[in-house]
Formats: structure tokens, C-alpha cells, sequence
């Protein structure tokens, strides 16, 4: 019942709503097309104000340079040199026998009984072809409703 209830109240806020749009269609229609558009007032040009000059700027001074001390041209000390370190020697690793590994017996070959032979391939029935869809006609299409033009 709720649900009637709702679906009439959309449906009467719904065409409501498009009754006034209809309505402002047909009013914008019905407005005169204007010949001209108004003229645009002119504005009224402003004096140009006077700006006071300005007294020039100071001159900037010459600063002396500074002088910088040489710089120490020192040789750096060589690198020591890296001492050579003895080649180790190991000793022997000693020879140990790993056992032999165990023999795998060897299993018997399987056979297989033969396959039996197909003396003929049974034949597939046909399938019927499928038949055509005839093509769907086009409908015309529906005008757009607009109001009658105005006099």
C-alpha cells in the first residue's frame, strides 16, 4: 500500500514539474524579438593624476677589495705502501671411501594386453542448418513535441 502510495506521489510531483517547464517554453516563444540592443552608456574619461617625482638615488660607493692571503701549496705524503701477506698453505684433506651404493634390482618389463582393432568409424549424423532470422522492420521515429510557434 506504501509503495502505491509513493509511486502516485512521484508521478504527480513529476508532471508538475514538466507542466511549468512547458509553460516557460511557450512564454520565451511568445517574447518579441528584440530590433536592437540598448545602447551602452559611455563612461566618462577620468583627469590622469600627477605623480611627484622622486629625488634620485644616492650613488653607491666603491668598496677597496679585500686581499686574500696565498694559499699553502704543500705536497701531501705518499701512501705507505700496503705489506704483502704470506699464501697460506692447507693441508691435505684426507681421502675418505664412501660406500658403495646398493644395487637396484631391476623389476620386470610390464606388457600390455594388445588393443582391440576398429574395423569402421561410426559415421556422425548431419546437422539440420539453422534458418535465417528474418531482419526486424524499423519503426519510424516519433517527433519531438515543441509548441505551436506563435503569431
Amino acid at each position: 500500500m506504501a509503495s502505491k502510495t509513493c509511486f502516485f506521489l512521484s508521478v504527480l510531483i513529476f508532471v508538475s514539474l514538466g507542466y511549468h517547464t512547458c509553460l516557460a517554453a511557450r512564454h520565451l516563444l511568445d517574447t518579441p524579438e528584440l530590433s536592437a540592443p540598448p545602447p551602452v552608456p559611455t563612461i566618462p574619461t577620468l583627469p590622469k593624476p600627477t605623480l611627484p617625482t622622486l629625488p634620485p638615488l644616492p650613488a653607491v660607493p666603491t668598496l677597496p677589495q679585500p686581499t686574500l692571503p696565498p694559499l699553502l701549496s704543500a705536497q701531501l705524503p705518499p701512501l705507505p705502501v700496503m705489506p704483502t701477506l704470506p699464501k697460506a698453505t692447507l693441508p691435505p684433506l684426507p681421502a675418505t671411501q664412501l660406500p658403495p651404493l646398493p644395487v637396484m634390482p631391476s623389476l620386470p618389463k610390464p606388457t600390455l594386453p594388445p588393443l582391440p582393432s576398429i574395423t569402421s568409424i561410426p559415421t556422425i549424423p548431419t546437422i539440420p542448418s539453422i534458418p535465417t532470422i528474418p531482419s526486424i522492420p524499423t519503426f519510424p521515429t516519433i517527433p519531438s513535441f515543441s509548441p505551436p510557434p506563435s503569431n
